[in-house]
């Protein structure tokens, strides 16, 4: 059975005397504690969260990491997925990728009014289950809600708490010449599942978006090789390109990468080449960018294949000394060009 629909059979949505969103319901008065208590309370319910105070009181131990992150993706509907787990998952994995286990997460929506509550009722029950997935809490949080044509059904912000994990110790500032350059999984699926329904740009296909949470992925690889891991990315907004061209400036070394070791499912690449699109400038939602001593590069990845968010793992390439700041890439023909910095953004409100 779908996912999806599993999910709506075991959280069945509730009787409600109204359908859609209004004005009123961001109110703070009768109407909002009606939306609130039919689903966010009932559904997220947890200790902290039914304290149902201005603020959530934590209990943290050790070095703590903090993020921020704000969700606005059109459609908020799309392949598999919606807002509410990229919401969580997005979250999560900043989280993650400062090597940090994520425990709390703030979680605020700005409602379009006319949202229709079946809508607003399938995002609750993502994001109920992406944070059963990821191993988090949503603590605390805010409702607002916007006249229609002021908004586009729902933007989400969270914010998100994690206790750093001893044995990691992530920084730019470790990377060193001659340490490999890793991806856990597919290039450029998220992206592409995106615009495969936008209007006028529907084609074809079954591609589905990649998000994930990659912090169990993360605990067991920093749990194996501790410092070793000098720096986690996850490939979002501007894809691979963005993020390798902000780390050989950052490091002020270059780096070296060769094509045929980029894993792309067959489908993603064939509707990069009918768009026009380059693969590694296109969004990424469920896979990360590891920068490890060279010494554990294939260990890491033969490790992080025997994991289900890593199972297309490769080395793709390598920090070097010459052509510094600079991304260059091997190509499938031999050939080498420049992979710069992308001026702006291929596809918009992608997450």
């Amino acid at each position: 059975m779908d996912n999806k629909i599993q999910m709506q059979l075991q959280c069945p949505m509730p009787k409600l005397d109204f359908d859609v969103i209004t004005l009123g319901h961001g109110s703070g008065g009768l109407l909002t504690n009606r939306l609130l208590d039919s689903g966010v309370f009932d559904l997220l319910k947890n200790d902290l969260l039914d304290e149902r105070h201005d603020g959530a009181f934590l209990n943290l131990e050790g070095r703590t990491a903090f993020t921020t992150d704000s969700f606005v993706i059109s459609p908020i509907f799309f392949p598999n997925n919606n807002i509410g787990e990229l919401a969580v998952n997005g979250t999560v994995n900043d989280l993650a990728m400062c090597g940090a286990i994520p425990k709390y997460l703030s979680l605020s929506f700005i409602l379009e009014e006319g949202l229709t509550m079946k809508e607003f009722w399938e995002v609750l029950v993502s994001i109920k289950f992406a944070c059963e997935k990821a191993g988090v809490q949503v603590v605390t949080g805010d409702t607002k809600v916007v006249e229609k044509g002021k908004g586009d059904k729902i933007f989400i912000n969270t914010a998100g708490i994690g206790t750093v994990h001893p044995k990691a110790n992530i920084s730019i500032k470790n990377i060193q010449v001659g340490d490999s350059v890793i991806i856990s999984g597919n290039v450029a699926t998220h992206g592409i599942a995106i615009m495969s329904i936008r209007e006028g740009l529907r084609f074809d296909t079954d591609i589905e978006s990649d998000t994930q949470p990659l912090n169990h992925a993360v605990l067991a690889l920093i749990e194996k090789f501790g410092t070793q891991i000098h720096l986690l990315k996850d490939p979002t907004r501007g894809g691979i390109a963005s993020v390798l061209n902000e780390i050989a400036r950052d490091t002020k070394l270059g780096i070296d990468l060769v094509q045929k070791n980029i894993p792309i499912d067959e489908q993603v690449e064939g509707a990069c080449e009918i768009l026009g699109l380059d693969p590694l400038y296109v969004a990424n939602e469920g896979v990360f960018i590891s920068i490890v001593d060279s010494s554990i590069a294939e260990n890491y990845v033969q490790i992080l294949q025997t994991l289900p968010e890593g199972k297309n793992a490769k080395i793709i390439g390598r920090m070097v000394e010459n052509h510094p700041k600079q991304v260059l890439l091997q190509s499938n023909i031999g050939g080498k060009r420049v992979v710069n910095m992308p001026i702006g953004e291929q596809l918009p409100r992608i997450c």
